[in-house]
């Protein structure tokens, strides 16, 4: 089998992340990676063994001998970094999220199409084995049908204006770096947007929203509880209620164990299943499997999913009366 060729644009520690999951699996090949500064790219290089290195982000867009780019730099520069790699018709996962707003993403997802290249936001979180098998419960029944889920994500970190989490110019605040992950949660469990969002947040001294708690609204009767922060420790973990019984998902978002109750809280039915190396792996497979498909569009990680919740997040920081710089 023909090793899928990857590029990496950024040298932070999610790309480093990526780097070792990509490291770790047979068919696949970690070829490149670039930053604006090339002694940053070559150390990178030479720590994860990666072939090529380069100073510019357009050098490696342009290199002919790779397949697909992971593009793991500031959620301002996602944009930027994925219509050039389109545009030089290169696949591309871009990490989450997706973009600033609905508008970029609707142009991303456009622009893939134009050129007929393959395009995924990396929302990892939804292809984990523990998250497959939690939807596979709903599906089957197994907690009857569900009437509330809760899920939470938030930590706590020093206030520094000057950081990506803190800064409105590079897209701070705990919605878009953290609360994507359980809006992207409840649509994979669902398959459905909300009927209705009631949403209140802490914006602070950042002008970022610090903390966040949303509520989702469904006309089938079901309530979710969505929270998210980078200003206080909230936790990260997911219960799915239903007539029936209850599943309990510890550390949702990166999952390796789930277990399954009934409503007087017996344990049912338990999953666990620890990553092969930390978690990535598994959407890269899923990006490997397309491109050997043929396929331009993720089956389990739609762009309509990706554009849907971008908008949910528009409506929201809507509410909250939070615009960044170039809206």
């Amino acid at each position: 089998m023909k090793k899928i060729r990857w590029g990496i644009i950024g040298t932070g520690n999610i790309a480093a992340t990526f780097a070792r999951a990509l490291n770790s699996m047979e068919d696949s090949s970690l070829y490149g990676v670039a930053s604006r500064n090339v002694v940053r790219a070559g150390e990178f290089a030479k720590r994860f063994k990666i072939e090529k290195s380069y100073g510019s982000y357009e050098e490696l867009a342009k290199d002919p001998d790779i397949d697909v780019v992971y593009i793991g730099v500031p959620h301002t520069e996602h944009k930027n970094m994925a219509k050039l790699c389109i545009e030089n018709k290169k696949a591309v996962l871009c990490e989450k999220p997706f973009a600033i707003n609905s508008k970029d993403s609707e142009e991303l997802i456009s622009m893939a199409k134009e050129y007929n290249v393959f395009l995924m936001e990396a929302m990892w979180t939804k292809f984990l084995p523990t998250n497959l098998r939690v939807k596979q419960w709903i599906k089957e029944g197994r907690i009857g049908k569900i009437l509330h889920i809760k899920a939470t994500f938030g930590f706590y970190s020093d206030y520094d204006p000057d950081s990506r989490l803190y800064n409105p110019s590079l897209g701070g605040g705990a919605l878009l770096d953290v609360g994507v992950y359980p809006i992207s949660y409840i649509t994979f469990l669902l398959d459905k947007a909300p009927d209705k969002i009631i949403s209140s947040a802490i914006i602070g001294a950042s002008g970022v929203d610090e903390q966040n708690v949303l509520v989702f609204q469904y006309k089938d009767g079901i309530l979710a509880d969505l929270s998210s922060s980078i200003s206080c420790e909230t936790g990260n973990d997911a219960l799915i209620v239903g007539e029936k019984g209850i599943i309990k998902v510890n550390h949702f978002w990166r999952a390796e164990s789930a277990k399954l109750y009934d409503n007087s809280y017996k344990c049912l039915d338990e999953f666990k299943e620890p990553f092969i190396a930390n978690g990535y792996e598994y959407e890269a497979a899923e990006v490997n499997r397309c491109l050997r498909e043929g396929l331009k569009i993720s089956p389990l990680n739609p762009l309509t999913d990706t554009l849907s919740n971008m908008r949910l997040m528009d409506e929201i920081r809507k509410q909250w009366g939070l615009v960044y710089p170039g809206e």
